[in-house]
């Protein structure tokens, strides 16, 4: 029979000792906001300030939680030395062969008309355009699960003061990882980012990069300038990979690599790899990465084909915390509010990373009471989120008391957990 006091005991701890790290040299009503925020948010499945309230079980009214929470993601005013903690707590999971997946998405709000800098947006999910606000994030892939961490991000508005362009936007993003890791690893990238902006940008910082290109680009090929899909079409195919996508089909690709150049760029060498069995056109990337190695083509084509779990990140933020039926005004808010969803999302993916080799996690899996088809389906999953924020919120609302218990505390636990403060 499963003990729940004994695993929320536990949960609990967990959270309260991952605030604990990313709230170093941050004041105690700041602290116990985001304390508060994760508590509720895990236990509510929500990021309705009254669910979350609701959550927290205080011994005050309904209403001056809400107040409380509310004034506290408007004045939150230490996002930079949040999300710098935070990065020193996941450093150790990044090193050269670390993938950045980059990728920007839309929070619609449609029915919203007072919210602060609302512009229109168009909606990742039907094509429309819809009031809401630009996301830009960047996550890595974890070294065992290939977990996205994330590690950046901001939410940004066409109509806000000081917004320039999208391009600055992205490029503040690679700017700040760079700060935080150096030139390590390698930065995957949509054909939405095929622009010579980011080549330059990625040449100049010497930085490793694999970009989808669009079927417009032109480059240099044997001191020629030739429309890059006009070159794909001379090469069908020197190596092979069979490849299941993200729904299960099995797909049997032709690879080729061809060493081009960028019209602008002419001295700096890259390599095109133009991939068949994606559909009825290749597939084609440009990158910087360079080996004698016969495996370089597949190499390249699978790390980039990691870069669809940075949908499944963002699917599961809007999803697991309904993030897009926030109910926040204040420009601030709504990024505070982002910020601890984002963050909390980090934890999470931390777990997954630790789900082989720690029974805590596997209780929080089976609790979630997942269906499997096979028994090795079971065990395998490859994107667990969902299931552990299921487990958690399982286990979660059967706590009779919040976290409250936990503030009020000052003594360090001397239980272990997968989080030293």
């Amino acid at each position: 029979m499963t003990n729940y006091s004994k695993l929320g005991y536990q949960i609990k701890r967990e959270i309260m000792n991952f605030t604990k790290i990313i709230c170093v040299g941050i004041k105690r009503p700041e602290f116990k906001l985001i304390c508060n925020m994760f508590y509720g948010m895990l236990e509510s499945n929500s990021c309705h300030l009254s669910k979350i309230s609701r959550a927290l079980k205080e011994e005050i009214t309904l209403k001056k939680t809400i107040e409380r929470l509310s004034l506290g993601l408007v004045s939150f005013a230490d996002k930079a030395a949040l999300m710098d903690n935070y990065i020193e707590n996941i450093r150790p999971y990044i090193d050269e062969r670390t993938v950045f997946v980059i990728d920007g998405s839309d929070v619609t709000k449609p029915c919203s008309t007072a919210m602060e800098g609302l512009a229109i947006v168009r909606d990742g999910s039907t094509g429309e355009l819809k009031p809401g606000y630009w996301t830009f994030e960047i996550a890595a892939l974890t070294k065992s699960q290939k977990a996205p961490l994330p590690v950046y991000e901001r939410v940004y508005s066409s109509k806000e003061e000081g917004f320039i362009s999208e391009d600055d936007e992205v490029l503040r993003g690679l700017k700040y990882i760079s700060r935080k890791f150096g030139n390590i690893g390698v930065k995957a990238l949509d054909r939405g980012y095929d622009a010579l902006i980011y080549y330059e940008y990625f040449i100049k910082a010497k930085e490793k990069f694999i970009i989808r290109a669009k079927k417009n680009r032109n480059v240099k090929y044997k001191d020629e300038t030739i429309n890059i899909m006009e070159l794909a079409n001379k090469f069908k195919g020197k190596y092979r990979m069979d490849f299941k996508d993200k729904k299960g089909t099995k797909r049997e690709c032709k690879i080729s690599v061809i060493p081009v150049s960028l019209p602008k760029y002419p001295h700096v060498s890259l390599n095109m790899v133009v991939v068949y069995g994606f559909g009825k056109n290749p597939m084609i990337l440009l990158t910087n990465l360079k080996s004698e190695d016969k495996r370089l083509a597949l190499t390249i084509t699978k790390v980039y084909l990691m870069r669809w779990r940075i949908e499944e990140y963002f699917r599961f933020k809007k999803k697991q915390f309904d993030f897009e039926d926030f109910r926040v005004r204040s420009l601030n808010s709504i990024r505070t509010l982002h910020l601890i969803a984002t963050v909390l999302t980090g934890l999470i993916a931390l777990f997954a990373e630790k789900s082989a080799e720690s029974l805590f996690i596997s209780e929080l899996i089976y609790e979630s009471k997942r269906i499997y088809k096979t028994k090795k389906e079971k065990g395998k999953t490859k994107f667990t989120f969902y299931a552990i924020a299921d487990g958690i919120y399982s286990i979660l609302m059967k706590s009779t008391v919040g976290i409250a218990h936990f503030l009020a505390v000052s003594k360090p636990s001397q239980q272990l957990s997968l989080f030293t403060a």
